[in-house]
C-alpha cells in the first residue's frame, strides 16, 4: 500500500468524542426509530446494528452490502435484516470527515430527520470529533469509469480531491433544469448539508395508498403539486431539487469505505447509479489503488476545523 499526502485533509482517522442521539420516525415505516452513534476504534469503520432484534444483527456500511436501491439505499445481511435509507446519515459522516462509528437503530430504516443531513450534522458536530492515531486510508481514482441506464448516467475520472457535480431536468416550472457542484473546499454544513428529499404530491398519495412512505410529510420532505410547492417555509436553496441529488450521491458514494479521491459528474442519476458507479469502480483493481496518508507532518492530538460549525477539540 502506498503513503501519500493530500492537501487539505487530516491523514488520521477519526471517531466521535462521545455518542450522539436522534429520533424521527422512518420515512417509509412511518414508525418512531431511534438511532445513537456511537464511538469506534480505528479501522472498525461504519457499521449498524439493529438493537430491535435479539441477535444484534450488524452490518457494515459497504457497497457489497447493498441489497436495494429503489427509493432509498437498502443495506442488507447475510441473514435478510436490513438497514434502510442510509444515504442521508452516511453523508453526514462523509462530509463531516468522520471515519469510524457504530449506529445503533431501534428498528429497520435510519430516522427520516427533516429529509436532509443537517440534523444528524449537528448532532455529530455536538459530540465532537475525535482524531486517532492511525493513518486514512483513501480510494484513488486511476481510471475514467460510468455507468448509463437509458438518458441517465454517472461518470467519475481521476483527481486529486472529491468533487460531485449534479444536473437534473424536470418538466415542472419550480424546478426545470438545475446544476450544482459540491467540492471539499466548501462548507458541507452550509452547502450541502441542509438540502431536503422532495417528491409530487400525487406520488405520495399513490406510494401511502400502497402501505409506503408512510412517514412522508411536509416536516421531511419538499413536497410538490403540480404548480408549486406545498411546504409554508418555500425552499432553503432556489436549487435544493439539484443540492439535494448530490447529497444523496455523496452518502452513496461513502459506500467505498473510505474517502474517494475523483471528479464524479451525475445526470438525472439516483441510488442505482451511484451505487452502480462503486461497483464499476471495483470491479476491475486497475481503475483504482488505496493508499495511506502520510502522517510525518500531523500531530497527535489537534483542533479539527469543521466547516461552518466552528472548531472540535480532539480528546
Amino acid at each position: 500500500m502506498k503513503s501519500s499526502k493530500v492537501q487539505g485533509r487530516s491523514s488520521f482517522q477519526t471517531t466521535l468524542v462521545r455518542k450522539a442521539t436522534v429520533e424521527s420516525v422512518g420515512i417509509h415505516s412511518g414508525k418512531k426509530i431511534r438511532c445513537i452513534i456511537h464511538p469506534a476504534p480505528a479501522n472498525h469503520g461504519i457499521v449498524f446494528v439493529r438493537s430491535d432484534i435479539k441477535a444484534l444483527p450488524k452490518i457494515k456500511a459497504d457497497i457489497s452490502r447493498v441489497v436495494r436501491t429503489d427509493m432509498c439505499t437498502t443495506l442488507g445481511d447475510d441473514n435478510s435484516n436490513i438497514v434502510a435509507t442510509v444515504e442521508h446519515l452516511m453523508a453526514a459522516l462523509s462530509g463531516m470527515g468522520v471515519d469510524n462509528v457504530l449506529i445503533e437503530l431501534s428498528g429497520p430504516e435510519v430516522p427520516i430527520m427533516d429529509g436532509s443531513a443537517l440534523q444528524f450534522t449537528l448532532a455529530i458536530a455536538d459530540a465532537g470529533i475525535k482524531i486517532l492515531k492511525t493513518p486514512k486510508k483513501i480510494l484513488k481514482l486511476k481510471k475514467a469509469v460510468g455507468v448509463r441506464h437509458n438518458d441517465k448516467w454517472v461518470y467519475a475520472q481521476p483527481a486529486t480531491t472529491l468533487s460531485i457535480s449534479g444536473s437534473i431536468e424536470f418538466k415542472h416550472r419550480v424546478i426545470g433544469e438545475q446544476k450544482f457542484t459540491f467540492n471539499q473546499d466548501m462548507k458541507f454544513s452550509e452547502d450541502l448539508a441542509g438540502a431536503r428529499t422532495f417528491g409530487f404530491l400525487k406520488e405520495v398519495e399513490y406510494l401511502q395508498k400502497k402501505g409506503l412512505a408512510l412517514g412522508g410529510s411536509l416536516e421531511n420532505a419538499i413536497v410538490l403539486d403540480d404548480e408549486k410547492v406545498l411546504n409554508p417555509t418555500g425552499l432553503r436553496f432556489n436549487d435544493e431539487f439539484v443540492r439535494h441529488k448530490v447529497l444523496d450521491a455523496l452518502g452513496d458514494l461513502s459506500l467505498a469505505g473510505m474517502n474517494i479521491l475523483a471528479d464524479v459528474q451525475l445526470y438525472k442519476s439516483g441510488h442505482e447509479l451511484h451505487t452502480g458507479i462503486l461497483k464499476k469502480i471495483f470491479e476491475d483493481a486497475a481503475n483504482y489503488e488505496i493508499v495511506e496518508l502520510s502522517t510525518e507532518e500531523e500531530t497527535e492530538t489537534k483542533v479539527v476545523p469543521i466547516a461552518g460549525l466552528g472548531l472540535v477539540v480532539s480528546a
